[in-house]
């Protein structure tokens, strides 16, 4: 059973950092690709960034230069480092693991403050 678990969210100001993780259970980590996924308050899903199993990394327009994924599979975690936060940024944020089959994390609430 996948099981994904999302910490780091909280409150922080514009302009600040935050790093979020995902620690990741019941898989081989290093076969999967993972990912990280966005929600604003009445907006649709969109992706935030990703790596694949062979170390491929995509990110959105948005958070370019200012977002980093990375993964360590000896804790079999990903993680997400936020710089330059905006309030845009403001979303439930989501991990994910994808090979045949997509899973999801329960999400983590992201607040940037002006």
């Amino acid at each position: 059973q996948v099981q994904l678990v999302e910490s780091g969210g909280g409150l922080v100001q514009a302009g600040g950092s935050l790093r979020l993780s995902c620690a990741a259970s019941g898989m081989f980590f290093s076969v999967w690709s993972m990912g990280w996924y966005r929600q604003a308050p009445g907006k649709e899903r969109e992706l935030v960034a990703t790596i694949s199993s062979g170390g491929n990394i995509n990110y959105a327009d948005s958070v370019k230069g200012r977002f980093t994924i990375s993964s360590d599979s000896a804790k079999n975690t990903v993680y997400l480092q936020m710089n330059s936060l905006k309030r845009e940024d403001t979303a439930v944020y989501y991990c994910t693991a994808s090979r045949q089959n997509q899973y999801w994390g329960q999400g983590t609430q992201v607040t940037v403050s002006s």
